[in-house]
């Protein structure tokens, strides 16, 4: 490929927006009270919620085009995604409060979403695809009450984006760069994304259909001294199309189709990482449905799906995975006099995966909810679900958040909030009936959680969150001799997480969040004790931006020939210009500016400095 001074051209491109004047709009627009709406499937106010609740704002996603779903996350409190910072083609391992992959559940359009061929039955983001989402929320502690098996450490909650108002529009965005290590700094293109959406609303009836795509082939997986290029190619296909037959009733349906093809590398006899010609194929197809029926006060709500994956590994030892799932989930919501939020549902989901037979599981949860918001200050936020599986029997979770919330004179109060949760995580199908150390005695593993915290909030200039959170592990699911079992000896992980927000002048923003965690048993492995993320974020004008941020992470146990990797520090850079009254912006970034030397995943390729350029346009 012919080489491009990409770093040359963003310099200019930034130069040009920080200084892009124009005329102010005179509409005034509102500032709006957030909500929230994970944590109890209500559209409550943040000062009533008994969580503290991580909200990605549409506009938040905006100012981060370019970046994957999995670095936008891995940039919020107290979570830590390796491999985000790799080669694209990179496996991710989600870590939050101590917890793994399978202790974080994954809700696209409130609707849980799993692989149930993977080890431990999780989702992959790679299949997400940033440009389709409208916002994100995550809560974290144990969540199973509302959200079933899985939802002990995180829940992910994503919202997709919906059909526009007007008949048709449209909105092209692309975008290129480098994707380059630290060592490598050549300044090639090699990083290219690009998406288009089409939708509307004709009468009663509303459309939307998108594509995206996005191909790499700048770095190695391997962090090698051949250092040859894997290339990474990923397209998807969404389509959500509905009818609205009246005001209290409404339908729609979607399907999903995504293809990630990954050049990566293996091992050699000695078990030692070199460059291979090793390839791996990731498909997914989705379809499903979600409906509501309004009456009174209250909703009758019905989401379904129907998932299907293929995982194909191409080596010396090849090997293919597939894998189903259907998963129903029916409520009930009622509103009582505007002070009690209830739900009462049913969650039914089947997982199936082939390994040397075909095999299965269903699980079948009925679970209720309740949420009273006091006209006093006390809000409470209780539930419980019963667990039917058919390969282990029954389970009971529940959860106590009560809260207090005191009002102040300048639209800010003053909230303290607890709770003690309990959730499971049932076996997955791979540790049940897999090809490589099955056990089908496991045990669900369980978790219980307590946390207690404060938020403080002053106006819409100012708020600041700190809690502190302890949970206990009991029937931990672990590979030992060769072999799945449950841990005889419960393991306890502790930590402290501090966020806060500001705009201490006109058209300045501060974020910025610290998480300390640790098992007081042992040493938790790719999991930082300390990480730390800071933003500060400009608006030169109504139409120009600019965000400086900055990441830390601590030092982190690999295992025990390799017992720590480094901390280090990352900074990056990001501007937007919006132009032709507001119909395409211009934006452009810089990551790992200082081109910091680190290691994200051990023997794997990290990303160096890497620039950016990107334009959408909206019709």
């Amino acid at each position: 490929m012919k080489k491009t001074n990409v770093f040359g051209a963003l310099c200019l491109g930034l130069t040009m927006i920080g200084f892009a004047q124009q005329e102010a709009d005179s509409t005034q627009v509102q500032q709006l009270e957030e909500v929230v709406i994970t944590d109890s499937r209500f559209a409550l106010k943040r000062e009533n919620s008994g969580k503290s609740v991580i909200k990605i704002s549409k506009t938040d996603i905006e100012r981060n085009q370019g970046r994957t779903v999995s670095e936008l996350i891995n940039a919020q409190t107290g979570i830590e995604i390796n491999g985000s910072r790799s080669n694209a083609g990179q496996n991710l391992g989600v870590y939050v409060r101590g917890g793994r992959n399978r202790q974080v559940l994954v809700l696209v359009d409130g609707i849980q979403i799993s692989d149930p061929s993977q080890i431990s039955g999780e989702y992959d983001f790679r299949l997400l695809n940033l440009s389709e989402i409208e916002s994100i929320e995550i809560i974290k502690g144990a969540a199973s009450t509302l959200y079933g098996s899985g939802a002990a450490s995180a829940v992910v909650s994503i919202t997709t984006k919906k059909a526009d108002s007007k008949k048709i529009s449209a909105v092209f965005s692309s975008s290129i760069g480098t994707n380059q290590s630290q060592s490598e700094q050549d300044y090639d293109i090699a990083d290219f994304s690009n998406s288009v959406a089409v939708s509307g609303t004709l009468n009663k009836f509303t459309y939307r259909t998108a594509f995206s795509n996005q191909f790499s082939d700048g770095l190695s997986a391997a962090n090698s001294i051949t250092n040859e290029k894997d290339v990474y190619s990923k397209y998807g296909v969404d389509v959500n199309l509905g009818y609205n037959f009246s005001n209290d009733f409404s339908l729609n349906v979607y399907g999903n189709y995504t293809d990630i093809n990954s050049e990566i590398d293996g091992f050699d006899a000695n078990f030692n990482l070199v460059d291979t010609p090793d390839e791996f194929n990731n498909e997914q197809s989705r379809v499903g449905l979600t409906s509501k029926f309004k009456y009174g006060h209250g909703s009758i709500n019905l989401n379904a799906a129907y998932s299907e994956y293929e995982r194909v590994f191409i080596s010396n030892f090849p090997s293919t995975f597939t894998s189903k799932n259907y998963v129903l989930d029916a409520y009930n919501k009622y509103v009582f006099d505007k002070m009690f939020y209830t739900i009462i549902g049913l969650n039914v989901i089947e997982n199936r995966a082939v390994f040397s037979n075909d095999v299965r599981f269903n699980i079948i949860d009925p679970y209720a909810n309740v949420v009273y918001v006091s006209d006093f200050g006390l809000n409470v936020n209780a539930g419980a679900r019963f667990n039917n599986h058919n390969e282990y029997g029954s389970h009971f979770t529940y959860n106590l958040n009560p809260s207090f919330t005191i009002k102040s004179n300048n639209a800010g109060y003053t909230k303290f909030f607890g709770s003690y949760s309990t959730s499971f995580i049932a076996p997955s199908l791979s540790q049940l009936f897999g090809n490589f150390g099955a056990n089908p005695e496991l045990e669900p593993e369980e978790n219980k959680t307590i946390e207690i915290g404060a938020e403080l909030k002053r106006g819409d200039d100012f708020r600041i969150t700190g809690l502190f959170f302890n949970r206990e592990e009991k029937n931990t699911v672990l590979w030992l001799n060769g072999g799945y079992s449950n841990a005889t000896e419960e393991l306890h992980a502790r930590g402290v997480e501090v966020e806060i927000s500001a705009a201490p002048v006109e058209k300045l923003s501060i974020s910025a969040n610290y998480a300390f965690t640790e098992y007081k048993e042992s040493l938790a492995r790719r999991i930082p004790k300390h990480k730390a993320n800071l933003q500060l974020g400009y608006d030169f004008s109504k139409t120009a931006f600019a965000s400086l941020s900055y990441q830390y992470t601590h030092e982190r146990f690999e295992n025990s020939f390799v017992p720590l990797l480094d901390s280090f520090s990352l900074v990056n850079l990001y501007f937007s210009h919006m132009a032709l009254n507001n119909k395409i912006k211009l934006f452009g970034g810089i990551d790992n500016l200082l081109n910091e030397d680190y290691e994200d995943v051990l023997g794997y390729t990290t990303k160096g400095r890497n620039v950016r350029l990107g334009f959408q346009l909206t019709l």
